[in-house]
């Protein structure tokens, strides 16, 4: 693969660039104000993130991240959308300005790739304006959920409507008062001889009686307002028959379609999340004096320093690997590729973050650099979209099949 970066993608750059500069760094403290002060306003759309929507529309670095959209067409190819993404994750909260926020994404990739005409002008339209948000219900506290199979929610047909019952976690999104659907996976063959037959995916209007958001979950302490993720419970809910993806029975089949760019753009948000760790720590390591000479003299944090580099423009390559696999041979034969990075790039983001923090001492595990707030990202992510274990467990399967593969080839072509 070419890894430089074409004439458009190098012209999206700069002006991304530019309108960060411009817009979102200079303002990261009117959004911690809003979100982080005890308000009863914090729930409430952040100010500042509307305000400049409409600047980052008229700059031409709108719904960049979908592909293949005739709804979208400035939508950008997987590896061209890499390095805008990850200039986007430097800051937690500005690729929502872009309308390039998850879940958003995710759902809206999942509603232009398997939903029906109808359901996409009712559902994708407004989410490509940025006139609504959306959630993703699939995890439940009740089961080990790393396992999709495991998923409980029942949704079972009565006429032409299902009704749903089950209760859903880690619903991140459903906190904003702007999120007006679900895209929620169940059960509706739970007899199902297949167990990946079992599950399907339905489109479900927020607010609909039966609904209820039980609590906002922490994450460190972290409640993500107004994002949120939220705890639901679902009890006799009616949902359109209309509203089912693809069909019954296709909801595992959606679930891997979905995740394969949600995980990616994950991964390149977190390189930018820990290029600007990087930079605080060697900032601090610059200005700190310890035993008599600077931090940044000291053995152990040049090596660090040193790993950081190393680390970070390692997973950069494998993730522009990985989106050029995806645009050439498509997800499914690129599985290999989007679980190792993501893998990798979490783990490589909580080990940069962490050698930040422990640079700025005291400081690093405080509000006032940011740093606690991007570990505790960084750490979720590690469970997002399934676990370490499971992407490690999917890849030594596909290594050993593929070594098998060679190992039986080289030994027939011996005796030969």
């Amino acid at each position: 693969m070419d890894f430089e970066y074409s004439p458009r993608v190098q012209e999206l750059r700069k002006r991304l660039i530019a309108f960060m500069e411009e817009h979102v760094y200079p303002n990261d403290h009117k959004w911690w104000e809003h979100t982080h002060t005890k308000s009863e306003h914090r729930w409430e759309p952040v100010p500042i993130i509307e305000e400049l929507k409409p600047k980052a529309r008229a700059a031409g670095l709108w719904n960049l991240f979908l592909p293949h959209s005739r709804r979208a067409p400035e939508g950008l190819s997987n590896l061209e959308y890499a390095p805008l993404c990850e200039i986007m994750g430097r800051v937690s909260w500005s690729p929502e300005v872009f309308n390039c926020s998850a879940p958003d994404t995710g759902n809206m990739e999942t509603i232009e790739r398997y939903g029906t005409e109808a359901q996409k002008r009712q559902w994708l339209e407004p989410l490509l304006e940025g006139r609504i948000r959306s959630a993703f219900l699939m995890t439940e506290p009740d089961v080990a959920s790393s396992d999709a199979t495991n998923i409980q929610c029942r949704i079972k047909r009565e006429g032409e409507h299902y009704v749903i019952n089950g209760r859903k976690w880690w619903s991140s999104g459903a906190g904003d008062s702007r999120c007006k659907l679900y895209i929620l996976m169940g059960k509706t063959d739970p007899d199902n001889a297949s167990r990946h037959q079992q599950q399907s995916m339905i489109l479900v209007p927020a607010g609909l009686p039966g609904i209820r958001i039980v609590r906002a979950l922490q994450v460190f302490g972290f409640d993500d307002a107004p994002h949120g993720h939220m705890e639901v419970e679902l009890k006799d809910v009616r949902v359109p028959a209309a509203n089912i993806l693809l069909g019954e029975g296709r909801g595992f089949e959606i679930a891997q379609g979905r995740l394969g760019p949600g995980r990616i753009h994950h991964c390149m948000r977190l390189i930018g999340q820990a290029e600007v760790a990087l930079e605080k720590m060697c900032r601090r390591a610059t200005q700190r004096v310890a035993f008599g000479r600077p931090v940044a003299d000291q053995g152990v944090t040049r090596e660090r320093i040193a790993e950081a580099r190393i680390m970070i423009d390692s997973a950069r390559f494998m993730v522009l690997h990985a989106a050029w696999k995806m645009d050439t041979v498509g997800n499914k034969i690129a599985k290999k590729e989007i679980a190792m990075i993501k893998v990798l790039a979490p783990t490589m983001a909580c080990q940069v973050i962490d050698w930040a923090m422990q640079v700025h001492g005291g400081g690093g595990v405080c509000q006032d650099f940011g740093l606690s707030a991007a570990y505790a990202h960084a750490r979720t992510l590690r469970f997002a979209d399934g676990p370490d274990e499971v992407h490690r467990n999917a890849v030594a399967k596909m290594e050993l099949g593929e070594q098998t593969s060679i190992a039986q080839a080289l030994t027939s072509k011996k005796r030969v």
